[in-house]
């Protein structure tokens, strides 16, 4: 039993709208190991806790919750100064035209293809 599924009515809500609003904000932030960490944590931290059924325990870890979610949207802010380039695995728009499919590819450093 997850921890919405045992809290009654708008707890449970509360619950998921925390829990959809920490892996929105995870994907504010500019570097890749940063929101790919943030998403896991937050995956990994609502599964840890999936089974916790005291109200009181439950109020505690919303509260920690939403800590996490103001602490996560100053570091967002923050790291938006220090955006470097993408990588290719996160799939941007950036580097030159080339290969057979049209597909974007990344210059390399060297000069040489």
């Amino acid at each position: 039993m997850s921890v919405a599924a045992g809290l009654k009515g708008d707890a449970a809500q509360q619950a998921k709208s925390l829990y959809r609003q920490l892996l929105r904000q995870g994907d504010q932030f500019a570097a890749y190991n940063f929101r790919e960490y943030a998403k896991r944590r937050t995956r990994d931290a609502f599964r840890e806790h999936r089974d916790v059924k005291g109200e009181r325990e439950v109020q505690e870890l919303m509260q920690k919750g939403l800590k996490e979610l103001q602490s996560m949207k100053r570091q967002t802010v923050v790291s938006q100064f220090f955006q470097l380039d993408r990588l290719v695995v996160e799939g941007g728009k950036s580097g030159k035209q080339g290969g057979r499919r049209n597909d974007i590819v990344r210059q390399k450093d060297t000069g040489w293809d």
